[in-house]
């Protein structure tokens, strides 16, 4: 395999990072489920510890289901919400490791957090939000805009979509074709010096 050795270019970094924002209002544009599909395959390529990969996602992108999102909103994420094309519920399962001898069959992976729930609730909600961060970079290199959230009611979530089941929500992220003119001004970053060390 040839090692990717070839740094992006500026207009990848600018799809990306530098000009990507987190968007608040959307046009009307559609977001097809091959998209979806897409966003997610390259989403699964990224690494988690022992390709664990407990991440799951639940794109609302109907009516009726936007309605049953809409009682676990804040008032302020209610009317973005409503009007993006998808909001996709960033989760995670509890029981992830039911799925390792398939995602990790060098080992007895599965006995590693069988034993411990304490591990077993570290690496799924490590690896479970890393994996998300991956879907907001995969939506924003297939064209889409993105807008993470927290400010729901986390049981009310759990209750209306994963009820019966081992699936616990994590946050949002809203997908669509961001209306330019309700973006914020961005915000300030820490520097270097004051978010990182050299050891």
């Amino acid at each position: 395999m040839t090692p990717l050795a070839t740094p992006l270019d500026d207009a990848a970094l600018s799809l990306l990072f530098t000009a990507a924002r987190s968007h608040n209002g959307w046009t009307d544009e559609a977001v097809t489920d091959a998209q979806l599909r897409q966003i997610h395959a390259l989403a699964s390529l990224g690494p988690t510890s022992a390709n664990c990969s407990p991440a799951r996602f639940v794109f609302v992108r109907t009516p009726e289901g936007k309605q049953r999102l809409a009682p676990a909103l804040s008032k302020g994420n209610l009317e973005k919400t409503m009007r993006a094309p998808v909001t996709v519920i960033a989760a995670w399962d509890r029981k992830f490791y039911d799925k390792l001898p398939t995602l990790f069959p060098h080992a007895d992976a599965r006995s590693w957090f069988t034993g411990s729930p304490e591990a077993a609730h570290e690496t799924a909600f490590r690896n479970a939000s890393l994996q998300a961060g991956y879907l907001l970079l995969a939506a924003r290199a297939v064209g889409l805009d993105a807008g993470p959230m927290s400010g729901f009611d986390k049981a009310k979530v759990d209750a209306a979509f994963f009820e019966g089941t081992d699936w616990t929500v994590n946050f949002l992220i809203n997908l669509g074709h961001g209306d330019a003119s309700k973006v914020f001004g961005r915000l300030p970053r820490l520097p270097f010096d004051e978010a990182c060390l050299l050891a």
